[in-house]
């Protein structure tokens, strides 16, 4: 069974949900109206800004030094990273947001806002929770065994099988996330690698940051993990536009030899983000400090709590320095 003017596939029903006219990312509210991601903390701020320090020194103190934000929603970390741009980097360093969306209306002027990425990036290239926004599509296994494309109604997010995977779909799957049970279910993630190495591509010396939830062979979700999120819940996937939709990484398939995959909390540790609370006996000498203290350690252990965005993972991949250089175990 081919597309047919209420089904088609899954890549398509995404591509047209999430980046079309009237699509999520490029209409009203846009993600901060749904559900917060580790972009929008304080803590993620302070330590890419930890992280910027130390690469800048790796790189020999360029000039400029690129910050490039992929998938940058509202802006929200480049705006804090413009606001505490430490005083090494002044005059130096050159933020870049890149979205589909319009420029936000309080972005600082110093950020510069495009819809694609830079032909050439000397620094940091981030993308956090961007890739699980990479439209793919959805194989499930039918009874008899074979595994075929997941075809779906853009307008109520019902589902059919369709035809049998070939080619590169079946190739990556083949290699990545076999499927043989009936009822099975994959998401086939090679347009997520073609995107991620068409980005890293552009880096000529500097580091790029890949931050999302993701999986790797002989842990792979059963069921898959396409879902929706809208108003700050988990919803069905129905790809009308009006809902978030997303599928965790199948980090295996980026990686490259001399990439590292670290665990939130311990990237955000080794730059400085702990969640430790400050001791109770501070309270008392100085008030104010300690009530700072507290707010910021309540802030830090949301992004390192490991059943919520401390359960993301950290994908590095350098160009031109060696990761060991930024002390970031992995």
């Amino acid at each position: 069974m081919a597309e047919t003017n209420d089904r088609v596939r899954w890549r398509t029903a995404m591509r047209a949900a999430l980046y079309g006219d009237g699509g999520f990312f490029t209409a009203g509210a846009g993600p901060a109206g749904h559900f917060r991601t580790s972009a929008q903390t304080v803590p993620m701020a302070r330590a890419i800004g930890t992280l910027l320090v130390r690469l800048d020194a790796a790189l020999g103190r360029p000039d400029p030094l690129d910050v490039v934000d992929l998938g940058a929603g509202g802006g929200e970390l480049l705006t804090a990273l413009a606001a505490g741009t430490p005083a090494q980097l002044a005059g130096r360093v050159r933020y870049t947001g890149v979205e589909l969306a319009g420029r936000p209306r309080l972005l600082p002027s110093t950020v510069e806002w495009r819809t694609e990425l830079p032909d050439r990036v000397t620094g940091l290239l981030l993308a956090t929770e961007w890739l699980d926004n990479v439209p793919v599509d959805v194989a499930e296994v039918d009874a008899d065994g074979v595994p075929r494309l997941v075809l779906v109604d853009p307008s109520t997010g019902a589902e059919t099988l369709g035809p049998a995977v070939t080619g590169r779909d079946a190739g990556w799957l083949d290699r990545y996330w076999p499927l043989t049970e009936p009822g099975a279910r994959a998401e086939i993630g090679h347009p997520r690698d073609d995107a991620w190495a068409d980005a890293t591509a552009r880096l000529v010396r500097g580091v790029a940051v890949a931050v999302d939830y993701g999986h790797r062979a002989g842990a792979r979700p059963y069921p898959g993990t396409l879902t929706g999120y809208r108003h700050g819940r988990q919803v069905p996937p129905v790809p009308d536009g009006s809902t978030d939709l997303t599928a965790h990484v199948a980090w295996d398939s980026l990686l490259v030899p001399g990439d590292a995959l670290v665990r939130q909390r311990e990237a955000l540790r080794a730059l400085g983000v702990t969640g430790e609370r400050p001791p109770l006996a501070d309270a008392a000498a100085d008030p104010a400090g300690y009530l700072r203290a507290l707010a910021a350690a309540t802030h830090a252990a949301e992004v390192t709590d490991p059943t919520g965005l401390g359960g993301h993972d950290w994908l590095l991949h350098a160009a031109g320095i060696g990761l060991p250089t930024l002390a970031i175990p992995g």
